[in-house]
């Protein structure tokens, strides 16, 4: 198993934004150095506590101050920027990594978003087909492109100077476009099949029960049949909220206490996803009221947490349950104390992650 680390991120609506966006650069420094596979980071433009803006332009900020690490977009909302405007971003952007981008997409979750950007009442899964649709029309296209659609037309025709190499759009360093995944946030989610269908792979998010993470993996399988590709776990990412300290009594403080990130993360999340008619995610039963699903309910099942060794058995049991994944995406919350952020992500990595690797070999060893 890999590790990777994703990040949103939900901070405290009064801390200074520069002190918020220093620690998320840190957190993806020191993911980088602790060997972390990938590391994804969200964007969202109407969200105080939300509040990294754009993910390419934080990426562009961190690229040269990672060696290894594979970037990606966690996402790019489509149908709140120009494909054009996306296509050039993401194509310099990969160039700036030197291929390490992974290209994440996705219609957008945030209603405050969707408002501002005047889509709310917009089909905004139509419009993030049309947008993926013609970001690659775009790269494996040459100009003057004439690419009409519903949402969008884009052409260079009447101002192209070829010669000059004016009217002509960047393409990305890895061909034919960087790897894409789609973040999977429902229930036996049909997106997953169309993008495993169209060779895109999936990203089970942090803040869904864990037998709904389950009904990710068929759903993946179906869309891997169809287009005649293996079905290969090591292509799911599965996302969860981590924290791992030196003892039980720190770890529950930090995970579950009256100040935990863990708890205003998730608190957050549940409002936002009540008010807007999601809180299905956090339901076991779907026939539940809105009402019964609690914040302490949400943060049993959604955090695992502990010394290495705790979390170590629970991630192996997480395993157990939803099936075979290739990377545990570390979902990042606020560093409300920096030492002991840090200290989780290396534990995860120095003392969690060999134990959980170690019995996964033991596995297959059996196996054969």
């Amino acid at each position: 198993m890999k590790l990777g680390f994703f990040t949103m991120p939900i901070h405290p609506l009064d801390k200074d934004w520069r002190q918020c966006l220093h620690e998320d650069r840190e957190a993806f420094l020191l993911a980088d150095e602790l060997g972390f596979a990938e590391a994804y980071v969200g964007e969202h433009t109407t969200d105080k506590a939300e509040n990294i803006t754009h993910c390419i332009s934080f990426i562009a900020w961190i690229a040269h101050a990672t060696k290894q690490i594979r970037l990606g977009t966690g996402t790019v909302n489509l149908p709140n920027t120009h494909p054009a405007a996306v296509a050039g971003q993401v194509a310099m952007l990969d160039h700036m990594l030197d291929g390490r981008l992974i290209f994440g997409i996705s219609p957008g979750g945030l209603a405050s978003d969707a408002e501002a950007f005047g889509s709310l009442d917009a089909n905004r899964q139509e419009m993030f087909l049309e947008g993926i649709n013609t970001v690659l029309k775009i790269w494996e296209s040459e100009a003057p492109y004439n690419i009409e659609g519903k949402y969008w037309s884009i052409s260079t025709e009447r101002t192209q100077m070829l010669d000059i190499g004016q009217g002509i759009m960047a393409k990305p360093l890895q061909q034919p476009h960087p790897p894409i995944v789609v973040t999977a946030v429902a229930p036996f989610s049909k997106g997953v099949t169309e993008a495993a269908a169209r060779g895109w792979d999936p990203i089970s998010a942090n803040f869904l029960l864990k037998q709904w993470v389950k009904t990710h993996w068929p759903k993946y399988v179906e869309g891997c049949e169809r287009a005649s590709r293996p079905a290969d776990p090591a292509n799911w990412r599965v996302a969860r909220s981590v924290f791992v300290a030196d003892d039980m009594e720190t770890a529950r403080e930090y995970a579950l206490g009256p100040q935990s990130p863990y708890r205003f993360y998730y608190s957050q999340l549940l409002t936002k996803m009540k008010k807007h008619g999601r809180a299905n995610l956090f339901k076991a039963d779907q026939n539940m009221h809105d009402d019964e699903v609690t914040l302490e309910g949400v943060l049993d099942e959604c955090v695992i947490w502990g010394t290495p060794d705790k979390v170590a058995d629970e991630i192996l049991a997480l395993r157990e349950e939803v099936g075979d994944f290739g990377t545990l995406l570390y979902a990042g919350k606020d560093w409300a104390d920096k030492e002991l952020g840090r200290k989780s992500m290396i534990l995860l990595a120095e003392k969690a992650l060999p134990i959980v690797n170690a019995a996964i070999d033991r596995e297959k060893v059996a196996a054969q």
